[in-house]
């Protein structure tokens, strides 16, 4: 939980736009809560009503894909999928760095704790050929993978991430190969999750330069609806005119290192001097598309019908400064820190929450 801290942060020093001088520093529990969730409800409304979301075609940055945002979904811009991705979700600037947008149902958004979203990529490796795809047995290529987290799981280890396994296929690999199209799903487990496992879907867009990719993770109950919109979703993306996979030129194109059962499995050939997809989207899943905000929820709801009904009291901490207004148009543009704090009851006395 401590990769949640960041957006504890964020509520608790929220908490200073409602307390005045004259509010001692011990509150009661039930002020405690009620300013927690005005806090929260206000910064979930503003951040909501600056989301300005698309319908119909839309020219992904780049130019070389184009995404035709069916009925039932909606279609958010790249820079507001980056302040998702990184200020409410809790990933690294990095990790949202190549995004280009994200698809989500029509009734859903960042703040839905029962529904999904899907992140879209670009990357630029190249034509992949496909002369692979019918002879792979995915089967073994999951026992391969599995074989091999004990070597992964040591590596985060020591980075102090929790380890993950693959619990197996929650959909088995399919290569549409008129439509050049790739989709798959994981069922995943981490050393640190409680109830349901992760879902990784993954498909994949093959074109003439590189491969668009449309990703999701969300829990393991949300597989039938993911299920349910998936042919949709799978012929929503395009790429324009001189960017498909039937424009290719192999005189002047380059032919990417990586093969159908490569990019399922996270393999390259070994002339690749580069991190595999299986280290980029399961040894550091979490930190891609972190399910944060919703774990945050049922952490302050455990933490608080707790210590009310013990009748304590929590003390705040905060500072006297203010969030950063965000780019002046009242929408939040991803850039600004909160430099205030607030502590949390000391650990001794919660022996058994701890984020």
């Amino acid at each position: 939980m401590f990769k949640y801290l960041y957006l504890t942060g964020l509520l608790l020093a929220t908490l200073g736009l409602y307390a005045t001088p004259a509010v001692p520093k011990a509150v009661p529990v039930e002020d405690s809560t009620a300013l927690y969730q005005q806090a929260l409800d206000n910064y979930v409304d503003s951040v909501s009503k600056s989301f300005k979301y698309e319908t119909g075609t839309i020219i992904l940055p780049g130019g070389k894909a184009e995404i035709h945002v069916p009925a039932g979904f909606k279609f958010l811009n790249k820079e507001k999928s980056q302040y998702v991705l990184t200020s409410i979700w809790g990933n690294p600037p990095e990790n949202g760095s190549k995004t280009l947008g994200m698809i989500f149902p029509e009734n859903s958004d960042p703040f839905a704790d029962s529904s999904y979203a899907f992140i879209i990529e670009f990357d630029d490796i190249g034509y992949v050929k496909d002369d692979d795809a019918e002879k792979i047995n995915y089967s073994e290529m999951m026992k391969g993978m599995q074989d091999g987290e004990k070597e992964i799981n040591e590596a985060r280890a020591k980075e102090g991430y929790p380890g993950i396994h693959l619990i197996g296929w929650a959909q088995q690999p399919f290569y549409d190969k008129e439509n050049k199209v790739l989709h798959w799903a994981k069922e995943i487990r981490f050393d640190d999750q409680e109830g349901s496992h992760t879902l990784n879907y993954e498909i994949r867009i093959l074109g003439r330069h590189g491969v668009l990719s449309l990703n999701a993770v969300c829990k393991m109950s949300e597989l039938p609806l993911v299920k349910a919109d998936i042919n949709k979703v799978l012929h929503m993306a395009t790429f324009t005119q001189g960017n498909t996979y039937f424009d290719f030129d192999p005189k002047m194109d380059n032919v990417a290192a990586w093969s159908i059962g490569g990019l399922v499995a996270g393999k390259v050939l070994a002339k690749v001097g580069f991190f595999a997809i299986l280290l980029k989207y399961l040894a550091a899943g979490w930190k891609f598309i972190a399910l944060g905000f919703i774990a945050l929820l049922g952490f302050f709801k455990r933490l608080f019908s707790r210590k009310k009904a013990e009748k304590e009291s929590i003390v705040f901490a905060t500072g006297t400064g203010e969030p950063d207004a965000g780019n002046g148009s009242g929408e939040p543009d991803g850039s600004s820190e909160i430099t205030d704090t607030a502590a949390l009851p000391p650990a001794e006395n919660d022996p058994e929450e701890k984020p």
